[in-house]
């Protein structure tokens, strides 16, 4: 998956941002469907993103041992600005996505997870099960999204107005959106 451009420079000559798309899943992992989950993310973020990126897409097994170690792969040596992760958020035994994620960020934003449960509750009553959260590792942003594509639109529709900015903050590489689908807030804009 790509986004909107093929080559690795974007217009100011920066590198392009990196999206990393982490999907946890057993069963997707091993091959036994065809994930549609992170095909959701990419989808949206065709969408919202006006500025150029590449999409860098993980398949992995449930297990927080997996999800730390792909994180780590992701943001330390992918290089990603933003990691989106789909699946393994519930409380189910094998469920273990926040647990991988808690082991490797640095800093936890709790506004992402109540956000995002609030404005999935508006959709079904069974959000309240739902254990995603937001961090930071390095200049990477990692958020941890439902499994569902339409959940993920949900989600990805109430937190990306923020992402924008709190890229900025942590030194990450610039995303422009689309104000039509995503009216991203930036301080003095």
């Amino acid at each position: 998956m790509t986004g909107a451009a093929a080559d690795r420079t974007s217009e100011t000559g920066r590198d392009l941002a990196r999206v990393g798309i982490l999907v946890v899943s057993d069963r997707a992992s091993r091959g036994d469907y065809e994930d549609r989950s992170g095909t959701a993310i990419n989808a949206f973020l065709n969408e919202a993103l006006r500025s150029n990126w590449i999409a860098i897409v993980k398949i992995i097994p449930d297990g927080a041992d997996s999800v730390a170690a792909a994180l780590i792969e992701m943001s330390d040596r992918e290089d990603c600005d933003l990691v989106l992760t789909t699946g393994g958020t519930g409380p189910a035994p094998r469920d273990l996505t926040p647990e991988g994620t808690r082991r490797v960020i640095d800093r936890e934003l709790e506004g992402f997870g109540e956000l995002m449960r609030r404005a999935s509750l508006e959709q079904v009553p069974t959000a309240i099960l739902s254990r995603q959260l937001a961090g930071t590792r390095g200049h990477c942003l990692i958020v941890n999204l439902p499994g569902r594509p339409a959940a993920i639109d949900v989600c990805l529709t109430a937190v990306f107005p923020a992402i924008p900015y709190c890229l900025d903050l942590i030194g990450a590489r610039r995303l422009e959106v689309n104000p039509d689908v995503c009216p991203a807030f930036r301080p003095g804009s």
